[in-house]
């Protein structure tokens, strides 16, 4: 067979380096980490990029397929900084890059009649190989949040409503998702939950009246938690309210680290 001409290998005579080049959108099995059972396989959305020097043309787009399917059948996570090595080499590369998002799902009890249920949380890894390998693990949690100015000047109820909050870290020590899920959850004015039934409808109800929240209280307390945990080198927290009475969210987000990555 005639060799084929590699295009991408021609060189570039423009002289500018492009810091991510790859593909997105890449769906992928893989398995995860799971505190309850060990592990968890889940299917995950990835984007995978190299920083491509000013010298080559384009990279080799078939090659981040290639590396990618060798951890097949491995807990790809626990293999980051493997799988962005061998992504430098192949695509004789100085920095390789992986963002992976998917659904993690664990089983929750309702808090009176402890019917158990499935809730389902969107989870996330990023992961960077240049000088020296980066790792962040983040969480998307739906939580209730009342609002306090709303109880405060109201002779009946207040407006409350569904809220992201969201938790990026990069930690030293292993931290767990369930660990940020819960963090996430505390900070609210009331857990949700997939499945009630009545007697738990009054509780959270009453819980999330009882315990008011602005997105300003939500990012701070997981502030504090987070400044207090050892194992966290950098954090990113932010809560984003789906406000019930206004067209419009409410939003705040706190950023604690050296390198701003989001």
């Amino acid at each position: 067979m005639t060799d084929l001409p590699d295009i991408q290998s021609q060189d570039d005579g423009r002289a500018v380096i492009i810091d991510k080049v790859g593909v997105k959108g890449v769906r992928y099995p893989v398995i995860v980490d799971d505190r309850a059972n060990g592990v968890q396989n889940t299917i995950a959305e990835l984007d995978i990029y190299v920083e491509l020097d000013h010298r080559k043309r384009g990279a080799h787009m078939s090659r981040f397929l290639e590396v990618l399917n060798r951890f097949h059948h491995e807990n790809i996570i626990s293999q980051l900084e493997k799988f962005l090595a061998e992504l430098k080499v192949c695509q004789k590369a100085k920095a390789a890059y992986v963002d992976m998002r998917f659904t993690y799902f664990m089983k929750k009890l309702a808090p009176v009649s402890k019917i158990a249920s499935l809730m389902d949380y969107q989870c996330f890894f990023s992961a960077s190989l240049k000088d020296e390998f980066r790792f962040w693990i983040g969480v998307t949690v739906p939580v209730t949040t009342l609002c306090p100015c709303s109880k405060e000047i109201s002779s009946q109820g207040a407006h409350n409503q569904r809220s992201l909050v969201t938790i990026r870290v990069r930690y030293t020590g292993f931290i767990w998702l369930e660990e940020l899920i819960a963090i996430a959850e505390a900070a609210g004015s009331c857990p949700i939950y997939p499945l009630l039934k009545r007697s738990d409808e009054k509780y959270v109800t009453e819980m999330a009246y009882a315990n008011p929240k602005f997105v300003e209280d939500i990012v701070r307390d997981i502030t504090q938690t987070l400044e207090a945990d050892t194992r966290v080198a950098e954090f990113y927290v932010e809560s984003n309210s789906f406000e019930s009475i206004h067209n419009h969210n409410a939003y705040a987000m706190v950023y604690h680290g050296q390198h701003p990555e989001f």
